[in-house]
């Protein structure tokens, strides 16, 4: 999971204007990083242009994504990752980047504004902090948690099985399964191994 991009865009009528942006293309060649930043930038002012006002959207270019917040007030975010980003986490760092520059950023400066002249300096802190999401984004970091607790549990099933003992072994050793309780657990296995055969 990569992000190559964080872009802030003005939608104006005739097209967009980027206000700043943040790059990563350490994972391209020398020669072609400053094409490829150049291709990032006119992407985003592209799909700014043709987005609606108070949309989002993720367009799909090749094995990139490119996640796009256009707010009412015509502020607009992109950012550009592999497909394997999770869209939800794209999406959050955009609204929370738009509030923050909203915020720090007069509005009137939005329409005219250029990377030269505007001073926000968030973006490459960002950038970097979201290269993971399991770490930036609280909501993934325990997503991942409880995937992990599973394949743990998970395991320790099978191993405690894989000992040499069967399930029907540990269940007529029991001392603490009651008559009533060994007696279901062998209908009930009869009854599924005859459904498993059909």
């Amino acid at each position: 999971m990569k992000l190559y991009s964080l872009s802030v865009l003005y939608r104006g009528e005739p097209k967009a204007v980027l206000l700043k942006a943040a790059y990563d293309v350490s994972s391209f060649s020398f020669f072609q990083r400053s094409s490829v930043q150049e291709f990032m930038t006119f992407t985003s002012q592209l799909i700014v242009e043709r987005s609606a006002k108070g949309s989002r959207a993720s367009v799909k270019e090749q094995e990139y994504l490119c996640h796009v917040y256009v707010r009412n007030d015509s502020l607009a975010g992109v950012v550009i990752a592999d497909s394997e980003y999770p869209s939800r986490v794209a999406f959050t760092l955009l609204e929370k980047v738009l509030d923050e520059f909203s915020k720090q950023v007069d509005r009137i400066e939005w329409p005219v504004g250029s990377p030269a002249t505007i001073h926000y300096t968030a973006l490459d802190g960002y950038l970097s902090a979201y290269q993971n999401p399991r770490e930036a984004d609280p909501m993934s970091k325990v997503q991942a948690e409880l995937d992990e607790t599973k394949i743990i549990l998970h395991n320790t099933m099978e191993s405690l099985l894989e000992r040499g003992e069967k399930i029907d072994d540990l269940v007529s050793k029991s001392e603490v399964l009651g008559v009533h309780s060994k007696a279901f657990y062998k209908t009930a296995r009869k009854q599924n191994s005859c459904c498993a055969v059909m």
